[in-house]
């Protein structure tokens, strides 16, 4: 079996990819190829087909057609048309209010199409932004404990050379042996965890479940926010798209109600309608008069009398689904106001926590300085330099979690007020 499934692993290994995008690159990539904005966008393109649908009995009609009949004494019209052996029709709305505001339902539909549409954009884009975080988070993780494995292993070799000298107890050299072997089992957990963050951000793109999405190593400008809360909220209503897109769907309720109410109207249509008689049927022995071309050209007018009670239920049910459309948006609002506070209570504690988490590492970083200058002097033994140095690793670690929650937080309250696409482009 290892003779075919090593070529296997091999082929896979090599098919695999591993490319390092930017914030904004990730995520103008989700917006172009992410599965569920392509059907947001067949969805649209199906709502604005629809509006031609609808809107098609307004454009002439011209239909032509022949056939062959045997006819055995009065020559029999068919569909209420004289006898004719070439016969072409033609047809239009001209003043039909119904069909009119159905028309304006279906363009009102296609613009909130368009709304659902940037409203899974906004979707994607935070999920991109999360996975993108999570996998940036991951890798400073595992690299910090890189760099600890690295240190630990530099302090290990000057105890053993102390233990040589006599200056440091044997079982100082057994420590370090053990921290290392303590660092090194970190380190694989978080390159694991590196690995399978880069792996879901990969798919979540589009990518071969084999390749991997690297994190970028640069430094970006931290996303504006509104500058209060009021302001959030107010901005959110304002641009919220699923708001729109009730607010929207209730106009088309409100249109489709008028259509139902607008069936007792008269309705006009424009007909014309030419027919080519045959001369060999005998037709002189029933008419009067023979006339081989034959056309008309006109209106229709027709005036409901009794529309019947189904119209009236109709509307009924559309002016319950615009009441219910509205209390959808009533809690959407209401649950937008709450989203937004409480985002900007964990966008406070976050900030908070990342100049706590900032004022420790100083601290480290200054301890460590101390202490590496007093063991250059010969006054500290290397064990608190190794503590010192773990010291520091571990708040670096720390800062790292704190300011991606910061972070986070503010793309939190860009999606929650309908920004996070703008902010990223």
């Amino acid at each position: 079996m290892s003779r075919w499934l090593l070529p296997l692993l091999f082929t896979a290994f090599l098919r695999a990819e591993t490319i390092t995008l930017t914030l904004k690159e990730a995520v103008n990539r989700a917006l172009q190829e992410s599965p569920d904005i392509m059907l947001a966008r067949l969805d649209e393109q199906k709502a604005l087909l629809n509006v031609r649908v609808v809107k098609d009995p307004f454009s002439p009609k011209v239909g032509m057609g022949s056939g062959v009949a045997y006819t055995n004494g009065y020559p029999l019209s068919i569909e209420g048309s004289g006898p004719s052996i070439v016969q072409a029709r033609a047809s239009q709305y001209v003043y039909n209010k119904p069909q009119s505001y159905l028309v304006a339902e279906a363009r009102e539909n296609a613009r909130g199409a368009g709304f659902a549409t940037g409203s899974k954009s906004e979707e994607v884009a935070f999920r991109i932004v999360s996975l993108y975080l999570d996998a940036e988070r991951a890798r400073r993780l595992s690299d910090a404990a890189a760099r600890e494995v690295e240190e630990l292993t530099k302090v290990s070799r000057a105890v053993a050379a102390r233990v040589e000298e006599g200056r440091e107890l044997p079982i100082e050299n057994s420590r370090a042996k053990v921290n290392i072997l303590h660092a090194k089992q970190r380190l694989e957990a978080l390159a694991a965890d590196q690995d399978s963050a880069e792996q879901q951000l990969a798919v979540a793109l589009g990518r071969a479940p084999e390749d991997r999405v690297r994190t970028a190593d640069v430094d970006r400008p931290a996303p504006a926010t509104p500058k209060t809360e009021e302001a959030a909220i107010e901005t959110a209503l304002a641009a919220n798209k699923d708001i729109k897109r009730l607010e929207s769907a209730m106009l088309a309720k409100g249109l489709e109600v008028k259509s139902y109410h607008a069936t007792r109207l008269p309705r006009v249509d424009l007909i014309a309608q030419y027919g080519l008689f045959s001369s060999y049927n005998h037709y002189d022995e029933y008419f009067r008069k023979f006339q081989r071309n034959n056309g008309e050209i006109g209106v229709s007018f027709q005036l409901p009398l009794l529309p019947g009670p189904g119209v009236k239920a109709q509307a009924a049910l559309a002016e319950t689904d615009a009441a219910h459309l509205r209390v959808e948006k009533t809690q959407l609002q209401s649950r937008i106001a709450v989203d937004i506070h409480r985002a900007y209570q964990e966008l406070t504690k976050a900030g908070t926590a990342r100049e706590v988490a900032q004022a420790e590492l100083q601290l480290a970083r200054d301890q460590l300085s101390i202490v590496l200058a007093q063991a250059g002097e010969g006054r500290v033994a290397m064990r608190q330099v190794e503590e010192a140095r773990f010291g520091e690793e571990e708040k670096w670690i720390a800062f790292y979690d704190a300011d991606s929650a910061v972070e986070r937080a503010r793309f939190n309250v860009l999606r929650l007020t309908g920004e996070i696409v703008t902010a990223l482009r």
